[in-house]
């Protein structure tokens, strides 16, 4: 099977607008699996990015909790096996690009239920799947879904997997669903094994981190603030990082609208904390929405000093507002400009440059698994030119002993590692800044020769880079 299909399907499909987007309602009542499908049809079919699809049809239908869990794990688990999901119906179908687009979709969930879920009957799969096909007006596939998916259910052992002796790169892409181009680059630049634990991690459980808005309360304070509520909590690695479970939709939560703590990954926060703003400095975020990042630095800084936080486009800028009104940070500077077009009368200006350079993005798949298909080796290549002009013109930024952030959500070498030593090599006035002793504790392991390199399943539930430079 051709794997590259997906990456089409993803990469050349514009994602939907979600200011534009109208979500589609069941027109018999709500269903949490009729849910999932219009939410995997919004990723497969209309490049959609998977949360925000979700988000309009949970929005969409008043769903009890339970199957408001049931629609979001079929989606994201069935994104997340694609491929592997593919590759068995296809050992029951003759040809998977013949089939109504929609009917795959149903059979791609219901595959999903038995080999990546747990505790659904398999009457109930094959039930559904029928109900599902029935409900979207394919009346005569209902006979054709029902016997492919009975099928199955019958006989796993059917399907056939690549030998991993004879083909790792295949067995490793076609089991994790990984396409086997990012699998080949993965295995080139960390060696097999280590692709192998990487490609393979699935986090036990999905949660959410938060951390408190640094200048409203204190770790002691926000612990209180976790501990009169019905999540469960726990403390994080990085400085100020609280993982919570047990909670849906925490955008509608009375002290997350007052602004009492922001929703932000280990990793983002650590980001930021490496800068090593202080009261009083000049900061830059030079690609900053939706802004995460500009707020711990400005947090940081206590209200003092400037964060200037710009973003090549005007509705992302408008979040970088809205988090600045929500927190209270008078200290940001939001700003509609192009990263990649110099300012020249703010060369030299700052204490601080963060760059946060737009990637591949392949180190948060856990959290995103579209990305892994949306991503193709040529959009990496424009990418890394990308962000070879972004290295060059934002470091003229920075003061003489002033800090230049480099960072991205990538797993890939050449967009972490090898950009970094490219940059430092065409401009010597630069030098890694040394990491700090308690970062490298919390991540023992990470370090590389530029900077620190997490990769998921290994040191962290996430893949970042992170490079902190210093100019002579």
């Amino acid at each position: 099977m051709n794997s590259e299909r997906h990456s089409s399907q993803f990469h050349h499909r514009p994602p939907r607008d979600p200011r534009k987007a109208e979500p589609r309602r069941a027109a018999d009542g709500p269903s949490a699996r009729y849910a999932a499908l219009l939410a995997l049809e919004d990723v497969l079919n209309q490049g959609a990015y998977i949360s925000e699809a979700i988000d309009r049809q949970l929005k969409a239908n008043s769903f009890s909790q339970l199957d408001r869990r049931l629609c979001s794990a079929l989606v994201y688990t069935t994104v997340e096996n694609l491929l592997a999901i593919d590759h068995i119906i296809s050992a029951f179908v003759e040809e998977l690009s013949s089939l109504e687009p929609r009917t795959l979709n149903v059979l791609r969930l219901a595959v999903c239920q038995k080999a990546f879920m747990d505790r659904i009957p398999d009457n109930a799969i094959a039930d559904e799947a029928v109900k599902l096909e029935r409900r979207i007006g394919l009346e005569k596939l209902t006979g054709f879904v029902n016997a492919v998916v009975r099928n199955y259910l019958r006989d796993p052992e059917r399907v056939s997997w690549p030998d991993e002796a004879a083909d790792p790169i295949g067995c490793l892409s076609l089991r994790y669903s990984m396409p086997r181009w990012i699998v080949e680059k993965l295995s080139e630049g960390y060696g097999f094994e280590t692709a192998k634990q990487v490609i393979q991690y699935r986090p036990s459980e999905h949660d959410i981190t938060l951390r408190p808005n640094l200048t409203a309360l204190d770790d002691a304070q926000f612990e209180r603030l976790l501990a009169a509520k019905v999540w469960q909590s726990h403390k994080g690695k990085v400085p100020h990082a609280y993982h919570i479970s047990g909670v849906m939709e925490i955008a509608r939560d009375r002290d997350y609208l007052a602004g009492q703590y922001s929703i932000e990954g280990e990793a983002s926060m650590l980001c930021a904390q490496l800068t090593g703003v202080r009261p009083g400095m000049q900061a830059l975020d030079c690609c900053a929405a939706p802004g995460g990042k500009t707020a711990l630095m400005a947090e940081l800084m206590q209200g003092t000093g400037r964060v200037f936080a710009w973003d090549v486009h005007e509705h992302r800028v408008a979040l970088i507002q809205a988090m600045k009104r929500r927190l209270r940070l008078d200290n940001v500077r939001p700003a509609v400009h192009d990263a990649t077009k110099p300012k020249t009368d703010l060369f030299g200006s700052f204490d601080v440059v963060l760059l946060d350079a737009p990637c591949s993005g392949l180190g948060v798949i856990s959290d995103k698994p579209d990305v892994k298909y949306r991503a193709t080796a040529e959009s990496v290549s424009g990418l890394t030119t990308l962000q070879a002009q972004l290295l060059s013109v934002c470091s003229q930024y920075v003061k003489k002993g002033g800090t230049f952030l480099y960072s991205t959500c990538s797993i890939l070498p050449e967009e972490n590692e090898a950009q970094v030593e490219s940059f430092l090599s065409a401009h010597p006035e630069f030098a890694l800044r040394p990491l700090p002793e308690w970062a490298l504790k919390l991540y023992p392991g990470a370090r590389n020769r530029c900077g620190l390199q997490l990769l998921a399943g290994i040191n962290g539930d996430e893949g970042f880079y992170i490079a902190p430079m210093v100019r002579k």
